[in-house]
């Protein structure tokens, strides 16, 4: 990338969904918790693309049109809140594009996306051993809180 290279945001097309699963098994590479699957990436961004009211693929495009970043919001009731709250998921920058603000910009692209369907908080959950993306969400300012995930299949 040039530093003359305009990116471009925006939200995912059907078109995008082979270049967002190859961003989603870089990202999966790295998470503890999860495990690239093409079959169940694809069939995962098909749902959030049938579902534009509740969820967002917010992207990032290089000169060329191609998808260099993603991040997908979803939004959930907060009793706390009392309103929408946005789950922020699957944030990922290609590795040739990071350190330029992408990232940064693609998290404001999705937080505008949710504060236009009503959402007043959002809030993503970042693997415990990713030093790195602790340490980025720190420097954006994003809070700690006291809860831990859990998690069960059915």
């Amino acid at each position: 990338m040039t530093n003359a290279e305009t990116i471009a945001y925006g939200s995912a097309l059907h078109s995008d969904i082979s270049e967002l699963s190859a961003l989603l098994t870089l990202l999966f590479t790295i998470e503890q918790d999860f495990n690239p699957d093409l079959a169940k990436q694809q069939q995962g961004l098909k749902l959030l693309l049938q579902n534009p009211v509740t969820a967002n693929i917010c992207v990032a495009r290089n000169s060329a049109g191609k998808v260099i970043g993603m991040v997908t919001a979803q939004l959930v009731i907060s009793t706390a809140q009392g309103a929408a709250s946005a789950w922020v998921e699957d944030m990922v920058v290609a590795a040739e594009y990071r350190g330029r603000g992408i990232g940064k910009a693609l998290l404001n692209t999705a937080q505008a996306w949710a504060k236009s369907q009503g959402a007043t908080r959002l809030q993503l959950l970042v693997d415990t051993s990713n030093s790195e993306g602790l340490a980025y969400y720190a420097h954006l300012n994003w809070q700690s809180t006291q809860l831990q995930a859990r998690r069960i299949f059915v």
